[in-house]
C-alpha cells in the first residue's frame, strides 16, 4: 500500500528536478553540439538528440579498441591473447604474426572483435599488460546486419594514442606517468648492475696476483 508521505517526497523530488531544468536552461548551447555539464552541477537532465548530445563521463566504457603510436605506426598490442582468454563472452580472436622465417613475432596479423556480442565489461582493458586495449566513447554503431558489419577488424579497431588522450585524460595521464617511473626505475636498476659488475671486476683485477719476471 502506497502511503500519502511517499506520494508527497516523490513529488517534491520531480518538483526539485523541475526548478533545477529551469535554472539549468539558461546555459544550454544551440543545436548541434555537445552538451556539457559538470557533475558537481545540476540543471540539465533533457537533450535534444541526434541535434544535442550529452557529454559522457571519462570512464564511460563501450566497445573496445585498439592504440598505436602515431610517430612510428607501432602497435601497443603484443598477441599475446590475455584479453581473449578473460573475455566472457569470447568475441575476441587475435592471429599472431610471423617473420620470413616463420618464427612468431609479437605483433598481431589479425584482431577481430564480434560486437554483436561484447557486453562492454571492459576486463579485456583491465587486464591487458600493455595498455594497448582500451574502452571508446563512441556508442552510435547501429547497422542493418549485425554479422559482417559489427565483426571489426584490426583496421577498424586502431586509434592513435591522441585519441585515447582526448577521451581517457586523467587515466592517460596517470597511466604515463607510471610508465615513466617504471623506466626510470628500471634504468636506475640497470645503472647500479652496472656499476656493481665494474667494482667486482675492478676488486678482482686488483686481487689477481702480478706474474714475477
Amino acid at each position: 500500500m502506497i502511503s500519502g508521505a511517499g506520494i508527497a517526497r516523490g513529488m517534491l523530488v520531480t518538483l526539485r528536478h523541475f526548478i533545477e531544468a529551469i535554472g539549468g536552461a539558461v546555459s544550454l548551447p544551440k543545436s548541434g553540439t555537445t552538451v556539457v555539464q559538470p557533475v558537481n552541477e545540476t540543471g540539465v537532465f533533457t537533450v535534444q538528440y541526434p541535434e544535442e548530445r550529452l557529454q559522457v563521463p571519462e570512464r564511460f566504457r563501450y566497445f573496445p579498441f585498439l592504440l598505436y603510436e602515431p610517430e612510428t605506426g607501432a602497435e601497443r598490442c603484443t598477441s599475446c591473447g590475455i584479453c581473449a582468454k578473460v573475455c566472457p563472452p569470447q568475441c575476441i580472436w587475435i592471429v599472431r604474426d610471423n617473420d620470413e622465417a616463420g618464427k612468431p613475432i609479437p605483433e598481431p596479423r589479425e584482431f577481430y572483435i564480434d560486437m554483436s556480442i561484447c557486453m562492454q565489461c571492459g576486463l579485456c582493458a583491465e587486464y591487458c599488460p600493455f595498455d594497448a586495449i582500451k574502452m571508446d566513447h563512441d556508442y552510435e554503431l547501429a547497422s542493418y546486419e549485425r554479422f559482417d558489419t559489427l565483426i571489426y577488424d584490426k583496421k577498424r579497431l586502431m586509434r592513435p594514442i591522441e585519441y585515447y588522450a582526448n577521451t581517457h585524460p586523467s587515466d592517460f595521464e596517470a597511466e604515463e606517468t607510471a610508465r615513466r617511473e617504471k623506466e626510470e626505475a628500471d634504468h636506475k636498476r640497470a645503472e647500479a648492475r652496472k656499476a656493481s659488475a665494474a667494482a667486482r671486476a675492478k676488486r678482482k683485477g686488483a686481487a689477481a696476483p702480478r706474474s714475477r719476471e
